[in-house]
């Protein structure tokens, strides 16, 4: 069995699953499709799948701060600078530092 497995990922980004799939369930999705923040941040980024991909989006478990109408969002290069990403902030605008 293999212990190790590559990917070509420069680095992860976490979105709690749970704010995003509160907010495209009341229609205030990110994006021009209203769409989950991972999904439009895929998008964005050019991320792809899976371990093939230049960056990995990954949807994690409830990250317990909650804010009202906002999604949680961590770099992995930064794991100190937590960001609150808003519907209303453009997708193009919030992808940037994540490049």
């Amino acid at each position: 069995m293999k212990t190790k497995v590559r990917s070509n990922w420069s680095h992860a980004v976490l979105v709690c699953k749970k704010c995003s799939k509160k907010l495209a369930k009341k229609g205030r999705g990110f994006g021009p499709d209203d769409k989950r923040l991972s999904a439009a941040l895929k998008r964005e980024l050019g991320a792809g799948k899976g371990r093939k991909a230049q960056v990995g989006v990954i949807e994690v478990p409830c990250l317990d701060i909650c804010p009202k109408g906002g999604v949680v969002v961590i770099d992995s290069r930064h794991p100190q600078d937590w960001r609150i990403l808003t519907p209303d902030t453009p997708i193009a605008e919030a992808a940037e530092p994540l490049r």
